[in-house]
């Protein structure tokens, strides 16, 4: 399942990156007057009766670039001809219909996917200017009349989106409801299209030594000795100034919306490289998202060893990942198959973990025996109190501390409390939130 995914295209300046804003709910994108703006694909989930979306903002055309604006505006159209299931296309009612509007209407019309023509900027509310009418001529059906600076008609362009999603995309197919989601992530090249082939048996994914080949994000479903694992193989992560291919901020999105719908992030690191700047920059996208957690060194069947090769590279991942100490870290070797059995052993016990949950009981007691052991801080004859914990939710285990003071409550003293709850819980591969929450009311 490739996921709903709305493209939102149109040459630059006729509003693309504030319909986006409006209809994400959020400022995500750069909005600016001058063209070209959105550099980077941005993406943002957008719901509208009860249904979600994924929605990605195309940039426009970039001003160092020497390509002639059809030739970029050929390129935008057909990648989000290839990565969307419906494409709203934005034209501007001030500048009313120009050639390439007619050049990239003409590319959206042969490809067969649905098209929605969205005419912005029609800010004024009442009769419709009879300039509005000129867009029937590129013949992609009822145009849309719509502002996106106030937001008038975008209920109907969005009604007109839902007719074309599929509805099974919103929910999990039924095959692969009861297991465990897991996307294989990493920079190009180190290996995970080759993973993904040898725990399904099969050459699914084009595996080759250019760095970048898999385009797009494949969902595959594994049943074995250990559950049902659906792999999300998703194509690498870039460093962004390095992203000079568009197709490759794609392949960024892609991946990113990967990690969302896994539970479990397998990162994969290349042993013969060692560890590179984008494997933290790719950790730390499974990080902040939540999800467990396993680094996974690939190629080790390459590495030259004595007895110790291992446990120094481990030591030197520990420190290189310090902001991850939670996450196993094993060796692997796609291509040999070694220590695949022990890695979905670690995916379904990772994944138990970041869905754990500790009773407020068990937390509270912790808590007693933490403070007791260490005093909380104090500041100026006033220490901290923390009243009681409780667990909020789970993917990630979620804590909440109701206490006398947050600003006491000190990022050292929050990494103690975590690392006494993990030391009793274990929560191994996963991350951990803590929401403090302020109980005196009578605070000067």
């Amino acid at each position: 399942m490739a996921g709903n995914v709305v493209a939102i295209v149109g040459r630059p300046n006729v509003g693309k990156s504030t319909l986006f804003n409006k209809l994400t709910g959020q400022r995500m994108a750069i909005v600016d007057d001058t063209p070209g703006v959105t550099r980077d694909r941005i993406y943002g989930e957008c719901e509208w009766l009860g249904r979600r979306f994924m929605l990605i903002d195309t940039g426009g055309i970039e001003p160092a670039s020497e390509d002639t604006i059809l030739k970029q505006m050929r390129r935008q159209a057909q990648l989000a001809i290839d990565s969307a299931e419906v494409i709203i296309f934005v034209t501007d009612i001030r500048t009313g219909v120009v050639a390439t509007d007619v050049d990239v209407a003409a590319m959206l019309r042969k490809s067969g996917k649905p098209v929605i023509l969205c005419v912005n900027k029609c800010d004024t509310v009442g009769e419709l200017p009879p300039d509005f009418y000129e867009f029937y001529n590129l013949g992609l059906g009822d145009p849309f009349a719509v502002s996106s600076v106030h937001g008038h008609g975008t209920g109907d362009l969005l009604d007109e989106v839902l007719k074309y999603l599929d509805v099974e995309a919103n929910e999990e197919t039924e095959e692969g409801e009861d297991a465990i989601k897991v996307a294989v992530i990493g920079k190009p090249n180190v290996g995970k299209s080759s993973l993904v082939n040898a725990v399904l048996g099969e050459n699914r994914m084009i595996v080759s030594d250019i760095a970048g080949t898999t385009r797009d994000a494949t969902d595959s479903l594994v049943e074995n000795e250990f559950g049902k694992f659906v792999f999300i193989d998703t194509a690498g992560l870039r460093r962004k100034s390095r992203v000079y291919d568009q197709i490759e901020k794609y392949s960024v999105i892609r991946a990113r919306m990967a990690v969302e719908r896994a539970t479990v992030c397998v990162i994969m690191i290349d042993a013969t490289e060692g560890f590179t700047e984008q494997d933290s920059k790719v950790a730390g996208i499974a990080h902040e998202m939540g999800k467990g957690c396993i680094i996974a060194v690939n190629k080790w069947d390459a590495v030259e060893k004595d007895g110790k090769t291992m446990d120094n590279m481990r030591k030197e991942l520990m420190k290189d990942f310090a902001f991850m100490s939670y996450a196993p870290i094993i060796f692997i070797s796609a291509k040999e198959g070694i220590r695949l059995d022990r890695l979905f052993e670690l995916i379904k016990f990772v994944d138990s973990q970041n869905a754990m949950r500790i009773s407020t009981g068990k937390l509270n007691e912790v808590l007693a025996d933490a403070t007791a052991r260490v005093q909380p801080p104090s500041d100026k004859g006033r220490r901290l109190k923390i009243f009681y914990m409780t667990q909020a939710s789970t993917r990630p285990p979620t804590f909440v501390c109701f206490v006398n003071s947050a600003e006491l409550f000190h990022y050292s003293y929050q990494r103690y409390i975590d690392n006494q709850i993990r030391e009793i819980f274990g929560l191994e591969g996963t991350p951990t939130r803590m929401v403090i929450r302020e109980r005196e009311t009578n605070k000067k």
